[in-house]
């Protein structure tokens, strides 16, 4: 049985967090996504969800420089998950995704929701 680990994202970039590693760079971006439904009243409730994806310069990847908060983003990669001891000493758990694609999408092209 073949196994597949992918993820696409579309939405809003919040932070931008650029890094050197060795002789490559990273950039770390949170992402925000929306998920709309009508309420049990009818009225649209907007329901928002934070990715945080590490997206390595190179291939399917742009400058890291021209990402900016506010930017809509197109994301293509793999969920990876770890476990970590926190300050308070409790086992908790962190996801990420790790782009193999990211693309800047001009607001026209951008997916526009209906209520």
């Amino acid at each position: 049985m073949e196994q597949l680990n992918r993820i696409e994202i579309r939405g809003n970039v919040g932070a931008v967090r650029l890094q050197v590693v060795g002789n490559s760079r990273v950039a770390r971006i949170s992402v925000a996504t929306n998920y709309v439904y009508k309420g049990r009243d009818g009225d649209p409730v907007i329901e928002t969800t934070w990715h945080y994806v590490s997206a390595w310069e190179g291939k399917n990847i742009p400058d890291l420089t021209t990402i900016h908060k506010g930017d809509k983003v197109y994301v293509v990669g793999r969920l990876r998950s770890q476990r970590y001891t926190a300050a308070d000493g409790t086992e908790r758990n962190a996801y990420d995704v790790l782009a193999s694609k990211l693309q800047i999408i001009e607001t026209d092209e951008f997916l526009q929701y209906e209520f």
